[in-house]
């Protein structure tokens, strides 16, 4: 089993940043790609960034610019650092990783979700 546990999502003012951090653990033998998405209240789930493990990264039109993807391989853990931040990026941020599982019972590339963290820009 893998989990993924996001962090420090909250309340911020427009302009204001957060860091969001999400650590996997469990029976993880390599992580491939790590994203974070976002869900608004009415609205599909978007890719904000998503990064490879050998460090590509890419962004959502609306976030370029203000928000940096960034990752610890070592520490099976990515970032999010949010800058200038809006009152259309309230959601829910989910992180997302792709992981490479060797087990008795599994092997292969499974993908997991976050629980998600709230993060709410307010005007």
């Amino acid at each position: 089993q893998v989990q993924l546990v996001e962090s420090g999502g909250g309340l911020v003012q427009a302009g204001g940043s957060l860091r969001l951090s999400c650590a996997a653990s469990g029976s993880i033998f390599r992580i491939d790609d790590m994203g974070w998405y976002r869900q608004a209240p009415g609205k599909q789930r978007e890719l904000v960034a998503a990064i490879k493990s050998g460090g590509s990264t890419n962004y959502a039109d609306s976030v370029k610019g203000r928000f940096t993807i960034s990752r610890d391989n070592a520490k099976n853990t990515a970032y999010l650092q949010m800058n200038s931040l809006k009152p259309e990026d309230t959601a829910v941020y989910y992180c997302n990783a792709d992981v490479i599982v060797i087990t008795p019972q599994v092997t292969g590339v499974v993908g997991y979700w976050g629980q998600g963290t709230r993060v709410t820009v307010s005007s």
